[in-house]
């Protein structure tokens, strides 16, 4: 099993399709579980309601901060039921990514065979990935604010996380300026050393 943690647009959708398929592995992300208000733009395959815009525009990045991470610790029995739940299973593998993985939490599992590795991107490359993500430029003043919220939250995000995962000890990879697959490659090289 192969978890991958990290805040938004580090890559983890991507890198964790490149590893379940080199690995022949089953691929999930804790996204699927429950939705926290998510982006608060406008994707092909998301439209944001209501309640998502007038929660990034009414509350500041510390209570972003805390309404995520309650989210991710009511979240977090699912979560480790599937992991348990695939671990003593009969079937492929599984990696399992998403920001919802908190190393705190991730620590304290006692799955066997289960390697942990948390993405990051330094913020002027979460910023340029969200803005294109979003088409920043394309925005009115209103929804540009909705984006730089939700950045700001991921900054806040991604500097608590990797405290906490040096905190741990655990493994944390820097994407900036490096392909999908060749973090796939160093997320694989991580699972493989590491497997007992």
């Amino acid at each position: 099993m192969v978890l991958i943690g990290g805040t938004s647009h580090t890559g983890k959708s991507t890198v964790a399709r490149i590893v379940a398929q080199r690995l022949g592995f089953d691929c999930r992300s804790t996204d699927l579980l429950a939705r926290h208000p998510g982006r608060p733009w406008r994707t092909p395959e998301w439209v944001p309601p209501p309640h998502v815009a007038e929660h990034y525009a009414t509350l500041d990045v510390d209570e972003l901060i805390r309404s995520v991470l309650d989210h991710y610790a009511r979240l977090w029995p699912r979560i480790e039921e599937l992991i348990t739940d695939h671990a003593s299973g009969d079937g492929p593998g599984l990696v399992l990514e998403g920001s919802a993985l908190w190393p705190a939490r991730v620590a304290g599992l006692t799955v066997p065979r289960a390697r942990a590795v948390w993405l990051t991107a330094d913020d002027t490359a979460l910023r340029e990935r969200m803005r294109a993500s979003a088409r920043y430029d394309e925005l009115a003043d209103q929804e540009r604010h909705l984006v730089d919220k939700f950045l700001a939250r991921t900054e806040r995000y991604q500097e608590l996380m990797a405290q906490a995962v040096d905190r741990h000890g655990l493994v944390r990879i820097d994407t900036g300026g490096r392909s999908a697959t060749e973090v796939a490659v160093l997320v694989l090289a991580v699972a493989d050393t590491r497997v007992t």
